[in-house]
């Protein structure tokens, strides 16, 4: 016949207990945070626009205007910035939000004032040189319209921007005009235009 040695345990305290059920309730907590954090990227990239707004925002970096654009310094400029009147020359690159790219440019005159808002805006940040990725949300961007078949209707766009160089608009199409007449006189060639 075995024997059984009682070994004589003390009771728990009162205040004991409640601790237990803090830290198991603490960790129950945690367990749904950590869950959650694993599923926020998927559902972002899923989810309505303004889940994935609401996401991207809270990254490391991306700044939110209040306009709801938002945007990230690649590198930043040195100098002035372009002003809704200017023509700015740039190269970008636009993807959807599923990293899906529908327009690429190396040098393209992109004139401020008729662009969609968030373009507008997010150059207006910038100085000559910097580089900047911008993340426009529909009401800034296309709407509920598609535009063609790259970009569907209430699409966030992702744009990596460089902006080379700028010009008051004003002043492009006087230099334009003199082109056409056969440049400056003297016949030297235009200077400062964009793309040229």
């Amino acid at each position: 016949m075995s024997s059984v040695t009682a070994v004589p345990l003390r009771p728990i305290t009162k205040g004991s207990l409640v601790w237990l059920w803090i830290g198991i309730a603490a960790l129950l907590v945690l367990a749904i945070y950590l869950g959650w954090r694993g599923t926020e990227k998927p559902v972002a990239l899923h989810g309505t626009p303004a889940q994935y707004m609401a996401w991207n925002g809270k990254r490391a970096g991306v700044v939110t205007t209040a306009s709801g654009l938002e945007y990230q310094v690649i590198h930043e400029g040195e100098g002035a910035h372009p002003t809704p009147t200017d023509v700015a020359l740039v190269a970008y690159t636009g993807r959807l939000r599923d990293g899906k790219v529908f327009d690429k440019q190396d040098r393209a005159p992109v004139e401020l004032s008729k662009v969609i808002p968030g373009w507008t805006e997010g150059l207006q940040l910038m100085a000559k040189g910097a580089k900047y990725r911008f993340w426009i949300p529909p009401q800034l961007g296309y709407g509920d319209q598609a535009a063609g078949d790259a970009i569907p209707a209430n699409s966030v766009l992702e744009f990596d921007v460089e902006l080379i160089d700028f010009i008051p608009a004003a002043v492009l199409r006087q230099q334009m005009q003199m082109q056409g007449m056969g440049g400056v006189p003297g016949g030297a060639p235009v200077e400062g235009v964009p793309g040229h």
